[in-house]
Parts: structure tokens; sequence; C-alpha cells
């Protein structure tokens, strides 16, 4: 019997598949850092052509996150035979009823049926990907998140590595360097905030006092956009970012019988408008 049928309650299991033409190593440790938060990453593939000389930055990442290389000969120019090897192995996966989700990571738009059947068969599907990933294959996903935004916590962290003395007037130019790299990687991922949409939105979470807790606002935006992250405008976490726009959001803590942390509940100082 598979977990399905017995009904077994444990950890979320989650294949993540990796398709290498379309996906870069170095952002690979933030990806699984991710993946960690929906689940456990029970199986982790990367299908790719790994004798040609584009995919030696795969060798480290592989051996460090113990993903399985799963290598594809382009028999044919022109034709992709890395995705049918995963979409494959993926309905393979699947048929195991082993799985309670897929973690796609490609910028793909070829995987959109895929990350469809497996959401039709009743899996979660987490889409990882560039800001070039056409739409189709974003909203195929219950959610889709950027790899730039990934990579710009990333680099954001190591600045906060503590520097000894002894090394600080050594470390300082490149400290500069990389500081200027840093801030120029986040603001070419950071976006305007859509004003209207996140406004509607909270609209339709609203419940009948005219309040929407956190939680049901945040599922209710990933419902209406799965690559909505609020990472992508700056800020870390969905409460941050009500927190800190008071012009657009009053804000509650409420205590909660039996528990000592309170919850959020949000409303809008403003009425929504229509478009973006």
């Amino acid at each position: 019997m598979n977990r399905r049928e017995t009904g077994e309650e444990a950890k979320v299991r989650l294949a993540v598949l990796i398709d290498a033409d379309n996906a870069q190593a170095s952002v690979m440790e933030g990806i699984l850092a991710e993946v960690a938060k929906f689940g456990e990453a029970t199986v982790r593939r990367v299908y790719g052509d790994f004798t040609a000389s584009t995919s030696a930055s795969w060798k480290a990442v592989l051996q460090k996150h113990a993903i399985k290389p799963v290598q594809q000969f382009a028999y044919t120019t022109g034709k992709n035979a890395t995705d049918s090897a995963l979409i494959i192995d993926a309905m393979d996966l699947y048929y195991t009823g082993n799985f309670d989700g897929f973690c796609l990571v490609t910028s793909d738009s070829d995987f959109t049926g895929l990350a469809m059947r497996l959401r039709e068969g009743g899996l979660r599907v987490f889409g990882f990907g560039e800001e070039k990933t056409p739409l189709a294959f974003r909203n195929a996903c219950d959610r889709f998140i950027l790899t730039e935004v990934l990579r710009s916590a990333a680099v954001a962290a190591l600045k906060q590595v503590a520097v000894t003395p002894s090394k600080k007037a050594s470390t300082r130019t490149q400290a500069t360097k990389e500081s200027g790299s840093t801030a120029s990687s986040v603001a070419s991922s950071k976006q305007d905030l859509p004003k209207a949409f996140v406004l509607e939105a909270l609209e339709q979470s609203l419940d009948d006092s005219g309040w929407a807790s956190l939680s049901s606002f945040g599922s209710y935006l990933n419902q209406l956009k799965p690559d909505f992250d609020s990472r992508v405008y700056g800020f870390k976490k969905l409460s941050d970012l009500v927190r800190a726009r008071a012009d657009l959001f009053e804000i509650e803590d409420r205590s909660v019988a039996g528990q000592t942390a309170k919850s959020l509940y949000v409303r809008s100082r403003v009425r929504p408008q229509s478009g973006t």
C-alpha cells in the first residue's frame, strides 16, 4: 500500500526535480532551503547532459546536497530530451503514491502540462524559476518562487558574516565590491507593490467583522497569483509588508485562546480600485 491508500500522517514528502538546462547550480542551496519550508525533499534529481562543459558547475553542488544526476544525452539537435526524461520520471514517481507534492526547478513553460497534471492528481506543485519564466508555468503551480529573490537573500546573508579585526583592513575593498553587487542584485529583483491587486485580494478575504487574518489573506493572494512573494517587494514576510505599509493597511494583534502568540489581522485603509 502507498501513503495515500493508508492515510499515513507524516512529514510532507516532496520530489525535487531540476531541469539543468534551465536552472543554475549557484542558487540550489537557496532553493533547497526554501523547499524545506514546505516539506522533506525525499527525492532530489537533476536532469541534463553532464558531459557538456556548461554543466561543470553542477559537480560540487550535486555532492554537497546529495542530488542524483540523471544523464540525458541530446539525441537530436533542436530537441530537448531532458524535458522528456524529467516528465517520465515525474509520472513514475507520481504513480507510486508516495509523495505529497513536487518541486519543479525550471524556467521552461514546457512543464506547464506536467504541473497541471500533478495538481489534477491532488498533489501540490511548487515551481522555482527565473524572472523570464512564462506566466503559463507560474500559474500552473500552487506556488511559484523567483530564484532571483533567493539569490539576493543568500548574498545579503553573506554580507552579515562577521569579519575579524585583523582581516577588516584587507577585506574592506572586497566588502565594498560585494556590497555594491548585492545592492544591484536586490534592486533588480525588487518591484513596485501592485496595490490595486493586493487591496482587492484583501477585500475578498475579509470575514464578517470586516477583518482578515494574515494567514487567510496570504492564502488568497497565492490562490490568485501563485508567484506573489513579499520578498519581491522588499519584505522578508507578508507580516513585515503589512506592518510597513501603514498607508494601505490597518492591523490588529489579537490574542488567541490557549496560545501565547498573537494572531495578526488586517484590513484596508483605502478602497480597492480596478487595475494593477
